[in-house]
This record gives C-alpha cells, structure tokens and sequence, in this order.
C-alpha cells in the first residue's frame, strides 16, 4: 500500500481524540464514502455527517408544483434531469404529472432542452434548472445560445443556488466542513479562507479514496492544533481563483435572490436568478406564474438530515413508507440524496 494512503488511512480509523463532527457538504462525497467503505473505517468519535450538498434534495417543494403546474396548466413541455421525475410536490410529482398527460422529456445537459425546443417549434419547452456553482454556468450558456439563435420557445424555471449562504446557515451544525472539491474547482477558496477567519474550519477533498482519506486525516491533524484552519487538499483541480470564465459568464447573466432551501428555510442572496435582460428566458415571467407555495409531507425529516440534525435512518419513514421506489422526500430520490446512500448502502 502507497505510504500516504496507509499513513492517511491510520490517522483516520485510529483517531482516539474527542467526538469529531464532520459535515459532507456534497452529496457525492456522501456516497463515495459509503461506496468505498470508509465509513466501515471510521471509530466511534468521529462521525460524518450529510448536509445540504444535493441540489435536487435542497429544492423546495413549491418549486415541483411550480413545474407541475407549467405543464399541466400552461401545456409547456418540461425538460429535466431524471432526478426530480419522483421528487414528490404538494399533490402530484412530475412522473404524476406526466401520467395525467402532461410533456415530461429527460434531459442530459441544458443544451439538450435547447435542441428539443428547436426540433419542437410548437411547443414551448421548460428547462428546470437545478444546481449549485458546478452546473449554473451550464445553464447560462444553454440561455446565451438560445438567444443567439432565435430559439423563442425555449426558457428557463430556475432554482440556481449558491453554496456560501449554506455554508454560513450551518457552520454551528459540525465541527469543520468537508467542502465539495467540483464547487470549488468554479468558484476558488476564497470563500473557505473568508469561512476560517469566521471561526470556520474545513477542506476541500477530492472524491477517489486516496483524496478522501487524504482530506480526512489532515482534517483531524490541524483540528487538534485548535486554531480555525483551511486545506485545499485538492489542489490538482481546485485552484485559488477557481474558473475565472465560468464565474464570468454567471456575474453576466444571472444576479443573486433571496431563496428557498429544504430545511434550512429562506436565506438571503443563496439563489441565482437570470438577469432582467434575459426576462425573455425566466419561464415565471414568460408565463406569468403566480406565486407558488409548497406544502412537504409533515412526517417528511429530509429537513432535519439536511441540517445534520439527525441522520436518515432516525426518520421513522426510512426504509419503510419511504424507499427510492416510493419516495416520501427529496433526499430519498436523488442520486445524491444522504436517504438514498443510506438506504443504499447501509441497510
């Protein structure tokens, strides 16, 4: 075995110090962990924790009956990634509502929903946008390009969220961050060494093995200095300034909102909204959507597990009322949902 990981893998399963709370803020790094075994490594005071790193669990209820209601209300045809299909809105979900007719295409990539809406003239196509800093600029250019080409029957229902809102809504929630290494490959580490001089401590990891323990050991080594720290334990791909190009094309065309996240509430300036200059493109102006308000499944606790306030299995649904084929939240349908690596890998 390599001597870093080996030394990385002993620093981890042997750490003998105080409870250690670590939160994953990405939900693959939650299920890498689970897929790799690490967790079958870790000793009883040091715990992982998932929060809000899925951008499927972290939408609100009222942005699916916002979807819902475009298509079966207004006759768009909405465009999505297969993950919110079974997200589960007030009354209907999206595979529901296309099972009372209504237009639902997977999509692949926003500029698929470009295509479709070219090849589709007489319908007017929806892309829902969903994501964090990773993927909003892909959304950007889909718009840009479909500006650019006249595609009129194209827009967008956005539900764009940025990272360091959540950051600071839970920094009390964990000991210290895991942070996601493809956010930060976009935005750089200012926000993390801004975080440290809060009192916030973490690092940024990779998501092979190696990278894992990696982050994870150095994170127990500098938590036992007991100074807020930062690492960038994943410098291969996440440089300081980040993706200058990627951050531009966002500052031109969206701005920043007020926005909703699943557990976590309202949190000022967290959204990414498209800019009034491409009014043309925001499906809520195009189609006058009034105001939506979703109402979650009460029993739900996709909230509480993404605040770390207490993990999948404790929800009494877990498992039972709520599996991947009949989800009741958010969190148990999305590829990177904490409730889907549970049920996954640890039942």
């Amino acid at each position: 075995m390599d001597k870093n990981r080996q030394s990385a893998l002993e620093i981890v399963s042997s750490y003998d110090g105080p409870k250690l709370r670590i939160m994953e803020t990405c939900g693959t790094h939650t299920h890498e962990i689970f897929r790799l075994g690490i967790r079958r490594i870790l000793p009883a005071n040091l715990e992982l924790i998932s929060g809000p790193g899925c951008p499927v669990c972290v939408t609100p209820v009222s942005f699916i009956d916002e979807a819902v209601l475009l298509a079966l209300e207004y006759g768009a045809t909405i465009c999505t990634f297969g993950d919110l299909l079974r997200v589960p809105g007030t009354s209907l979900s999206l595979a529901g509502a296309r099972a009372q007719g209504a237009r639902i295409r997977i999509v692949y990539a926003p500029m698929d929903a470009v295509s479709y809406a070219k090849q589709h003239p007489e319908e007017s196509a929806v892309f829902l946008s969903v994501g964090f800093e990773t993927t909003t600029p892909a959304t950007c250019l889909a718009v840009r390009l479909a500006a650019a080409d006249g595609v009129s029957n194209f827009s967008v229902l956005t539900a764009n969220k940025a990272m360091p809102g959540a950051y600071r809504a839970l920094k009390h929630s964990a000991d210290l961050f895991l942070y996601p290494g493809h956010v930060h490959a976009i935005t750089g580490t200012a926000l993390c060494e801004e975080m440290t001089r809060e009192g916030v401590s973490g690092v940024i990891a990779g998501f092979t093995s190696d990278e894992i323990l990696t982050a994870l050991a150095v994170a127990i080594v500098r938590h036992r200095e007991g100074a807020p720290f930062f690492v960038n334990c994943y410098p291969r791909v996440v440089r300081p300034q980040g993706n200058p190009k990627a951050i531009a094309l966002m500052n031109e065309m969206m701005d920043p909102c007020d926005s909703e996240w699943r557990g976590l509430g309202v949190i000022p300036d967290s959204g990414m909204r498209l800019k009034a200059s491409c009014a043309a493109f925001d499906a809520r102006k195009k189609f006058d959507l009034p105001p939506v308000r979703g109402h979650a499944n009460p029993a739900c606790r996709c909230g509480d597990v993404l605040r770390g306030a207490c993990r999948p299995h404790d929800c009494p649904l877990f498992g039972k009322t709520c599996t991947p084929e009949h989800p009741v939240g958010a969190c148990m349908v999305s590829n990177e949902g904490a409730c889907s690596a549970w049920y996954r890998y640890a039942l």
